[in-house]
């Protein structure tokens, strides 16, 4: 299976807060599995697997799309690391979850799946739709999809969306108006140690 179906707090107590994956918070804090409460210290190598798996938990791509963003972040110019987690931000489905048109990016996945999202007034239902500066993404008009957003807008735990967002809440749209800032994504991520995870498998 291409993404993961299973329990999604038992990831979160191994891998730490992944807010694209689940809103939910366990009260428990030891790792997951009969011996989750004993200390357990990771190899070199698993600590980079580690890594790139909250990169695919998070964001819900497959391990061959995640070669792919990799394979493309190395070929532009500039800091692999950074040129990665920016592209994995500028997904449709990502841009959709951080205006808080969706509780989790799986949400938001469903929402351009079904046809709910439209980008420069065009439908798009890929959720790996590459998002540019300059895009506008609104919500489609009508009465059941405006419906499907105005209930988690109306959340009070909903966060400030990033400043490379300009969101109109009223009329339920928004621009892109540049490249997101490493600043801005939300995870607590070495991005230097999934680069080196597949340094040797790309």
């Amino acid at each position: 299976m291409a993404r993961y179906r299973g329990a999604k707090l038992r990831i979160t107590r191994r891998l730490g807060d992944l807010p694209g994956l689940t809103s939910k918070i366990t009260k428990r804090t030891s790792r997951p599995g009969q011996h989750g409460s004993v200390p357990k210290k990771l190899t070199q190598f698993g600590v980079r697997l580690e890594e790139k798996q909250k990169l695919r938990y998070n964001y819900g791509v497959s391990e061959k799309q995640l070669r792919n963003y990799i394979k493309q972040a190395k070929s532009v110019k500039g800091t692999t690391g950074t040129i990665l987690l920016q592209l994995l931000e500028m997904r449709l489905d990502n841009l959709v979850f951080r205006l808080g048109l969706a509780p989790t990016i799986a949400a938001a996945r469903q929402l351009v799946n079904h046809k709910h999202i439209k980008v420069n007034n065009s439908m798009v239902s890929i959720p790996s739709y590459q998002c540019q500066p300059g895009d506008v993404i609104s919500v489609k008009d009508s009465s059941a999809s405006k419906a499907l957003v105005t209930t988690y807008l109306e959340s009070p735990s909903l966060s400030q969306s990033p400043q490379h967002l300009d969101f109109d809440k009223k009329n339920l749209s928004a621009k892109v108006l540049g490249i997101v800032d490493r600043e801005w994504v939300a995870l607590k991520l070495n991005e230097l140690f999934v680069i080196e995870y597949y340094s040797r498998r790309i």
